[in-house]
């Protein structure tokens, strides 16, 4: 029972971070209909921005501590922001009426810009990520390890994820990007900017990749420009899991996999963490496309 404890804490601090990557793709999808497949990459960029950001910030704030660390996450998530921003309006903005076939291409090509650029302005190599925060044990037993680290990253998720409700269903941004999400031609009719709403949409879901980065840093802390491939994909697979275009679903699918990864180390064997998430992912594909929670919609002909 205390392994099978230990498992749950490890697999929603995990399943935390992919339930703020998933986010990211979700709200995108709702408001475009298109998977932002370079998100995983806005992931990694935030990454290597508060690798960055640490060795100067930590003098200023006297050292490693909470403030550093809220100020680096903050100073990540303004520059991802502007990176998704750029993003949309430069390679997504002109396609916009194009198949949705031609933007799923440019969305792959500006995932592997962002990959093999990084390589070249990062290098290659695997950086040490920054203890921003130190780790401390909180419950250090045989039967069961519980660090600051796990409860900060659940906690500060879980913060993230009220403050995003706060944003979608009670302000007036919120309101219009789910006027726009129900229906463009509408929303535009009412006199809603779709190009703002859609930009504070790609700058809202790549500050919380942002956000998630940071925090996976302080779980694993090794960090390379190629990072953000598998968690993007098991994000992806999150959101599909629950039913893309659902905030809260997306959430769930995120702690599914989350728990499903550790489970399937702890219990089985860690060869197969990854190979988990594609397996739901054709599972939910071929059973459930909608996903668990997600309705299935009649298509208009």
């Amino acid at each position: 029972m205390s392994e099978l404890l230990q498992q749950i804490i490890n697999g929603v601090s995990m399943g935390s971070i992919y339930a703020l990557i998933a986010l990211g793709y979700t709200m995108v999808y709702g408001i475009l209909r298109f998977i932002n497949f370079a998100h995983g990459d806005v992931f990694m960029i935030g990454a290597f921005v508060g690798f960055f950001v640490a060795p100067l910030m930590v003098p200023l704030v006297g050292g490693s501590g909470l403030a550093a660390a809220v100020i680096i996450m903050l100073v990540s998530m303004a520059a991802c922001a502007l990176l998704g921003v750029t993003i949309e309006k430069l390679a997504y903005r002109p396609l916009r009426s194009r198949p949705k076939l031609t933007v799923l291409i440019t969305a792959i090509g500006v995932s592997l810009f962002l990959e093999y650029g990084g390589q070249l302005v990062f290098g290659p190599d695997p950086k040490p990520f920054p203890a921003l925060i130190p780790s401390t044990m909180i419950v250090n037993s045989s039967f069961l390890v519980l660090s600051s680290n796990s409860l900060v990253v659940i906690g500060t998720a879980l913060g993230l994820m009220l403050l995003l409700r706060y944003i979608v269903f009670h302000t007036r941004m919120g309101t219009a990007m789910r006027a726009v999400s129900f229906d463009h031609r509408a929303a535009s009719l009412m006199g809603i900017n779709i190009d703002s709403v859609i930009s504070f949409t790609f700058a809202l879901g790549s500050a919380l990749a942002a956000a998630a980065a940071i925090l996976y840093g302080s779980i694993y802390p090794s960090i390379n420009p190629l990072m953000g491939l598998f968690p993007g994909l098991k994000a992806f697979v999150a959101a599909v899991l629950g039913g893309i275009g659902n905030l809260y679903v997306a959430v769930i699918g995120g702690l599914i996999i989350g728990l499903l990864e550790t489970l399937v180390t702890g219990y089985i064997s860690p060869i197969y963490r990854d190979a988990i998430s594609f397996a739901v992912l054709i599972l939910i594909l071929l059973f459930r496309p909608s996903g668990i929670l997600g309705r299935h919609e009649a298509e208009k002909v």
